[in-house]
């Protein structure tokens, strides 16, 4: 097998597990009503459950970053990922409300790595000015997991429970583990010769003293986690509690979000604007973003809840040019690092969005105030903020490599 066509096939294997992690994160926004249901969960509960996953997630990407550029991709994959397997078994025979929490937290650690590797095989494998259209590529094909958990998800649970769409997954995950551990060679560590694991670790001390590091940071805090909170969270039941409809209709619409967030992926990744330009396109789409949040919160109709999580599909993955913007602007025995404070950062986003915005929903139903309307007002509100501090704060160096 050519070395070009061994190296599409293990990205292909490290897409699969990538693919489950989209799955998991996104599981909240379809289960959300049958979990309130069985589980008597209280809308800050639920807040909290499905930020479990992206709070361990985000904070396990210091230590997956590190991992990587130590030990290499395969041997911290084939280490981790049987967590996300456990986590998936415990969250289908959970009785209560703190297995599951325990499910998600083990889910989230197994899946640490998953699109960090991604990241970091990428920029060892193939060419730099292909790092953006390959990245938007493997987003897309591993945003499959999200068409999961929309409509199928939906269906399983009507016909089952939400037991059994955690079985799935858990399945899932399993079949997933053993490609890994059959289809991934062993890749070489990214760190200097000679470099210890302590000294792995305090790279990221380094990054934290870039001037630059912190406009990144605080953008991605808050790109993602949006898209997520919207898609992950509160898609699910502001359509079926606010507009009325069944949950496999909302599912349709998370199905469609879905496949737009895969279809966009590629395209967005080819138009890159390239390093000069890319810092304002950052800005502008983060602006957008946050106006169509704004929409969403003040005008409370059935077009407008289809078509804002439709062009929200279509626009998240601009992404894509953050991840470029930090490929660009750290040197190349820091990458794993870099990109798991970067992928940190999204994913305690995340974790931290879900918990606030379900303690706002619930905080505007005791004030008698529409709860959808606060939570977007919210949202909206922090990616202006985010937006304001990547445009303020200092830029990378012209020569950071």
């Amino acid at each position: 097998m050519s070395g070009a066509k061994t190296a599409r096939t293990m990205l292909l294997v490290l897409i699969g597990a990538f693919a489950l992690s989209q799955a998991y994160r996104t599981i909240a926004g379809v289960m959300a009503p049958a979990l309130q249901a069985d589980l008597l969960l209280s809308a800050g509960q639920l807040g909290v459950v499905a930020a479990m996953f992206h709070f361990v997630f985000g904070a396990m990407q210091l230590f997956m970053g590190a991992g990587i550029d130590f030990y290499g991709v395969r041997r911290v994959l084939l280490a981790v990922f049987p967590l996300t397997v456990l986590g998936a078994l415990l969250s289908t025979l959970a009785p209560g409300y703190g297995m599951l929490l325990v499910g998600q937290g083990l889910i989230g650690m197994g899946c640490a790595p998953a699109f960090l590797a991604c990241s970091v095989f990428i920029a060892q494998r193939f060419p730099v000015d292909r790092f953006a259209a390959i990245s938007g590529i493997t987003l897309g094909l591993g945003s499959l997991g999200m068409v999961l958990t929309a409509s199928p998800l939906a269906w399983i649970i009507e016909a089952s429970s939400w037991r059994a769409g955690f079985a799935v997954l858990t399945a899932l995950s399993a079949a997933s583990w053993v490609a890994l551990w059959a289809w991934l060679r062993l890749d070489p560590p990214t760190r200097n010769q000679g470099e210890s694991l302590p000294d792995v670790l305090h790279g990221f001390l380094r990054l934290f003293l870039l001037p630059h590091t912190w406009g990144i940071v605080l953008l991605g805090i808050m790109v993602y986690a949006s898209i997520m909170a919207l898609r992950g969270l509160w898609l699910g039941p502001l359509l079926v509690e606010r507009q009325g409809l069944s949950l496999v209709q909302a599912g349709d619409v998370a199905l469609a979000m879905s496949l737009l967030m895969i279809l966009g992926a590629p395209v967005l990744g080819r138009l890159d604007p390239g390093r000069r330009w890319r810092r304002s396109a950052l800005v502008g789409a983060t602006l957008l973003l946050a106006a169509l949040f704004m929409l969403l919160a003040l005008r409370a109709t059935l077009p407008v809840a289809i078509g804002v999580p439709l062009v929200v599909g279509v626009l998240s993955s601009y992404t894509i040019w953050q991840y470029a913007d930090v490929r660009d602007a750290y040197p190349s025995r820091l990458l794993g690092r870099a990109i798991g404070l970067f992928t940190m950062s999204m994913f305690l986003g995340v974790a931290l969005m879900q918990a606030l915005t379900g303690w706002v929903a619930g905080w505007a139903q005791a004030a008698a105030i529409d709860p959808y309307a606060a939570v977007f007002l919210v949202i909206a509100g922090l990616l202006a903020a985010g937006a304001l501090a990547f445009a303020l704060l200092p830029a990378p160096p012209s020569d950071s490599h």
